[in-house]
C-alpha cells in the first residue's frame, strides 16, 4: 500500500506548533503507513506568504487536514480511512 504524507507546518517560535507536534507524532506512530514530514515555513518563500498566520498546519496527502489546533481523534480517523 502506498505510504500517507503527514505534512506539519511550523515555523519557529510557535508554541501552538509545540502543542501539535507530539499529537501528530504519536498518531503518524501509530499508523505504519503514516510518514511524518515537517517542515520550516520561514525557510520556504511560498510556503511562508500562505500559512504565515495559520500555523500550525497539518496536511494529509497534500490536503489540509488542521489549522492552529490538531484533534488527535480527527487525525487518526483521517489516516485510518486513508488505509480503509
Amino acid at each position: 500500500m502506498p505510504r500517507i504524507e503527514v505534512l506539519l507546518l511550523t515555523k519557529p517560535g510557535c508554541h501552538l506548533c509545540d502543542d501539535a507536534r507530539p499529537i501528530v507524532e504519536r498518531v503518524v506512530a501509530a499508523e505504519p503507513q503514516a510518514e511524518l514530514v515537517e517542515r520550516d515555513i520561514t525557510t520556504d518563500e511560498a510556503l511562508n506568504a500562505r500559512h504565515w498566520d495559520e500555523i500550525p498546519v497539518v496536511m494529509v496527502d497534500g490536503a489540509v487536514h488542521s489549522i492552529w489546533r490538531v484533534d488527535e481523534s480527527r487525525l487518526r480517523l483521517a489516516l485510518k480511512e486513508k488505509t480503509a
